[in-house]
């Protein structure tokens, strides 16, 4: 009797605890947190990133999803604000219960979210923030970058002016730390390259500053053989629209990262300069192979616009995603980042590795000139040429040293 009255409570004892047996069950997805400005200038990345990593994910849930769950994904907008970005990251880890976190337009708040990240043991992939600390200096076992950074694109510029005849250059941008770093690499790897060329000064106006010509003008009077210009975002469509119209290009050529990628050529429609030495890591009409082709009609189907940078860095977070959970076989955030590391995936660039030293995605990045085009109302770019990974990429031993 006292046996039976035993077994009937420890029975009552697990209803009230986990509920009847028929309604009970494990959690059946696998959840993640974007974090991402999707207001303001950052949408015009932010948006496409989405989708690209929704075109992926949406197959894959179709098809069942990875290791018998469906992924699932909640965005948070940071209205560009470190602040913000850092109450949601934890709001996602302790009331959502995500399993991972991605995004981050802003390398403040990319940095910021990166520590939490690390204090919670939650992987993060920041998507399009590209202060190189995140993978470099600041960088740690739960964070990825699976975009290119301010010493991929600085070196591969260095290498792309140093086949260039210029000598004599003047630096200009925005006085912030993505300009200042970005002008730093492509300096110090184009003087390692070619020893003879020489700077002839630097200008740095306040961000957000709408009357740049006074800067401009300076700068062609010391007659430079080119400018490099590192300011991103606002500050470049506002530095493409001064060169437009003071016919900058005609007079000197000019180098600016990004400058040949369709969010702003797009954005600047006829404002747009020809001319305009530039890298991008993604254009949708180039590499010309049948994989990118094939991406940009289906993303055209899907949404029915051409897709911009972010959609490649989507694409490729979500593929990673998925191709890590299957290799780990597991949810487990410790054998998903082992997984994570080192993992190789297709894209429409070709192969891209998550580098395991750092934690750093290795992808090529391209370069080209801003020229018309006919079948569009932007510009786009010519002459393009191909700079691979491996060839730009810091190697790990000068990454890990930062970290020390």
């Amino acid at each position: 009797m006292k046996r039976m009255v035993a077994v009937l409570i420890l029975s009552a004892a697990i209803v009230l605890l986990f509920g009847h047996g028929s309604t009970y069950a494990a959690p059946s997805t696998i959840k993640i947190g974007f974090i991402d400005t999707y207001s303001g200038a950052g949408a015009t990345f932010t948006y496409d990133i989405l989708d690209g990593f929704k075109m992926v994910i949406n197959k894959v849930n179709a098809k069942g999803g990875v290791l018998g769950r469906k992924i699932e994904w909640v965005t948070r907008d940071d209205k560009f604000k470190t602040d913000i970005a850092s109450g949601f990251a934890r709001e996602l880890i302790t009331k959502e219960k995500v399993d991972l976190l991605m995004g981050m337009w802003s390398s403040s708040a990319a940095l910021a979210v990166s520590e939490i990240a690390k204090r919670e043991k939650v992987p993060l992939l920041v998507t399009f923030a590209k202060s190189e600390k995140i993978s470099g200096e600041k960088g740690h076992r739960y964070v990825f970058s699976v975009t290119d950074n301010t010493a991929m694109a600085g070196r591969a510029a260095a290498q792309m002016l140093s086949k260039k005849p210029y000598v004599k250059y003047w630096i200009a941008g925005e006085d912030y730390d993505y300009s200042h770093s970005l002008a730093d690499t492509i300096w110090n790897g184009l003087k390692a390259r070619k020893p003879d060329v020489q700077l002839l000064g630097q200008t740095y106006w306040k961000v957000g500053d709408a009357d740049i010509a006074p800067y401009i003008t300076q700068m062609l009077a010391a007659k430079p053989d080119a400018l490099i210009i590192t300011t991103g975002g606002a500050g470049m469509v506002n530095f493409m629209k001064a060169a437009k119209t003071m016919g900058v290009a005609q007079r000197v050529p000019i180098y600016m990262h990004t400058a040949i990628e369709v969010s702003v050529l797009q954005a600047l429609g006829a404002e747009a300069p020809e001319g305009i030495l530039g890298t991008a890591a993604y254009m949708f009409y180039y590499p010309e192979t049948p994989e990118n082709k094939a991406f940009v009609d289906e993303f055209r189907k899907t949404y029915n616009r051409y897709p911009k940078v972010g959609a490649i860095y989507g694409t490729i977070a979500a593929n990673l995603i998925v191709k890590a959970y299957q290799k780990a076989g597991s949810v487990d955030k410790e054998k998903f980042i082992t997984a994570l590391e080192g993992l190789t995936v297709d894209s429409p660039v070709g192969k891209v590795e998550m580098r395991a030293c750092d934690h750093q995605v290795v992808m090529p990045l391209f370069g080209g000139v801003t020229k018309k085009d006919p079948r569009y109302d932007f510009l786009t770019a010519t002459d393009m040429v191909s700079i691979p990974g491996k060839d730009y990429m810091p190697t790990c031993e000068e990454v890990l040293k930062t970290r020390k």
